[in-house]
């Protein structure tokens, strides 16, 4: 990780001064990256849950009713909408909400005490400044992106693609802005966005996905493998591209959404269980032909690969198996062994099974060297 002494300072000095607002006031951004992860167009009610669900907002509900709001860390508010969006500051806003409305409580299930009467009206109003949303990145960026409360890397790269896209800021500055590593902001965006091309033509939609968390470094770290890239076709990272997906690649593309994620609609699982060391050994099954075959047929990511590998790599495979086994018995024979009946009765096997593997292998070469009659 940078230093994020290569992080802008964002010092409270160059910031307006807090104004207190009403609660009433003030709403849940539903362009939140966070939110976004989940879906677009929640209403209010429905981000509050999402907030409280996923986001430990109990954490935050629990200090503020133990210590108060605290005055120094204002929300960031926009005027969007004829509203007054909180652009940064929605788990303490939906935590002070919880904490105000004892039916909000009830609805969600939200274990968290009863404050008193005078602790309700201190938070009846808020600390915020009014800013434009893309006055504010810079500070969102390092705090969120790389900084001391991070997002996981799907709502990262969804802030980042929304930095360069909507508000037209290279990635270099990005990177310089945030304290990451440029290669890593690249990353996120080409992946974000084509997950989104892929969403956008309709061959793959994470909201089908067969588990509930959405494993987005499966995506970012895979298209640098070579096969999952040349399956798919992304386009190189530099230059960054909106579009990253070539059209005739789209259908491949989908299809590795489908096997890294599943798709619960079509009854398929995701065949990455865990990222090491499964997304290897999916990059190899994608670079054979066979092997794709196979992840097609539906067989086991185990069995795509072996395809893929072919017999004469299985069997060269195999054989230094058993060789590095019989190594390791002779080295253990002293002290491991004497004079079992049982062990004496499966080396006897182990000898027959050579022997045989032996005379098979002489047939296949003898009748190699044998000239063919004309």
């Amino acid at each position: 990780m940078i230093s994020r002494a290569h992080a802008p300072a964002q010092s409270a000095a160059a910031l307006p001064v807090p104004e207190l607002v009403s609660v009433d006031e003030l709403h849940l951004d539903a362009k939140n990256p966070r939110i976004q992860e989940i879906g677009t167009d929640l209403t209010e009610p429905q981000i509050l849950e999402v907030l409280w669900r996923e986001y430990s907002v109990d954490e935050v509900a629990l200090s503020i009713a133990q210590n108060g709001f605290f005055q120094y860390e204002p929300l960031f508010v926009a005027a969007e909408g004829g509203k007054l969006v909180v652009v940064e500051g929605n788990r303490r806003l939906a935590a002070v909400r919880l904490l105000r409305d004892a039916s909000l409580r009830k609805r969600l299930k939200a274990d968290l005490p009863k404050l008193s009467p005078a602790r309700v009206r201190e938070l009846a109003q808020l600390p915020v400044i009014r800013c434009q949303r893309d006055e504010i990145w810079r500070y969102i960026g390092f705090k969120h992106v790389n900084g001391p409360q991070a997002w996981d890397s799907f709502a990262k790269a969804e802030y980042i693609a929304w930095v360069k896209n909507e508000l037209g800021t290279e990635l270099a500055e990005v990177s310089r802005t945030i304290g990451d590593y440029h290669s890593t902001v690249v990353r996120l965006y080409r992946a974000y966005m084509a997950l989104r091309q892929a969403q956008e033509a309709g061959v793959y939609d994470r909201g089908q996905r067969s588990r509930r968390h959405f494993s987005f470094s499966h995506l970012y770290t895979g298209l640098d493998y070579p096969g999952i890239g040349t399956f798919t076709g992304v386009s190189p990272l530099e230059p960054p591209k909106e579009k990253p997906i070539p059209r005739g690649k789209l259908k491949q593309f989908g299809e590795l959404c489908v096997w890294l994620w599943g798709d619960e609609a079509r009854g398929k699982p995701a065949l990455i269980k865990s990222q090491n060391p499964d997304l290897r050994l999916l990059d190899e099954a994608l670079q054979s032909n066979e092997g794709v075959a196979a992840l097609r047929a539906g067989y086991s990511l185990a069995i795509a690969v072996d395809i893929a590998r072919g017999d004469t790599a299985l069997f060269r495979e195999a054989l230094l198996k058993a060789k590095q086994s019989l190594q390791e018995a002779r080295g253990k024979v002293v002290t491991g062994f004497s004079g079992e009946t049982d062990l004496m009765r499966e080396m006897e096997q182990i000898l027959d099974l050579a022997t045989a593997l032996d005379e098979d292998m002489q047939k296949i070469v003898l009748g190699r060297r044998r000239p063919r009659r004309s």
